[in-house]
C-alpha cells in the first residue's frame, strides 16, 4: 500500500519515529481517510484522541507541499491515501520480584498522508 511517489497528481508527507503505537494512529487515520482537506481539519480538530495532534500536523504538511510543490488548491485536496507502519520499538526494563527484569516495548510508528485533488463530477 505505498504511495507511487512519481505520480503527479499526488502530494504527500510523512513523519517517522512517532511514540505512539501505530493501532492507536490507525483508528484516527481510519477516519480522515477519503474526506476533504476541510472536513478532515474538523474532524481532528474535535476528535479526543492524542494520535490527532501529529496526524493534523501531518496533513497540512502535505496540503502545504500539495500547494507550493504542485500548485493545487486546498479547497480541492482530497486525503487520497492515510497509514502508519510500525517503527522501531524502544526496550526499556522494569525490575521485578526477585531480581528478575521485565521487558517493555515502547512502539514508534511512521504516519504517511496523501492529498490528490477530487474527481471532477
Amino acid at each position: 500500500m505505498a504511495i507511487d511517489r512519481k505520480n503527479p497528481s499526488q502530494a504527500y508527507a510523512t513523519a517517522r519515529y512517532l511514540r505512539m503505537s501505530p493501532h492507536k494512529v490507525r483508528r484516527v487515520l481510519d477516519q480522515v481517510r477519503g474526506r476533504s482537506y476541510r472536513e478532515a481539519l474538523i474532524v481532528l480538530e474535535f476528535m479526543p484522541y492524542r494520535a490527532c495532534e501529529p496526524v493534523l500536523k501531518v496533513l497540512r504538511s502535505a496540503v502545504a507541499n500539495a500547494e507550493n510543490n504542485q500548485g493545487f488548491d486546498p479547497a480541492d485536496l482530497v486525503v487520497s491515501e492515510a497509514y502508519a507502519d510500525a517503527g522501531p520499538s524502544l526496550k526499556r526494563f522494569r525490575p521485578r520480584a526477585q531480581g528478575r527484569a521485565y521487558q517493555i516495548r515502547k512502539p514508534t510508528c511512521h504516519v504517511t498522508i496523501a492529498v490528490a485533488p477530487a474527481p471532477a463530477s
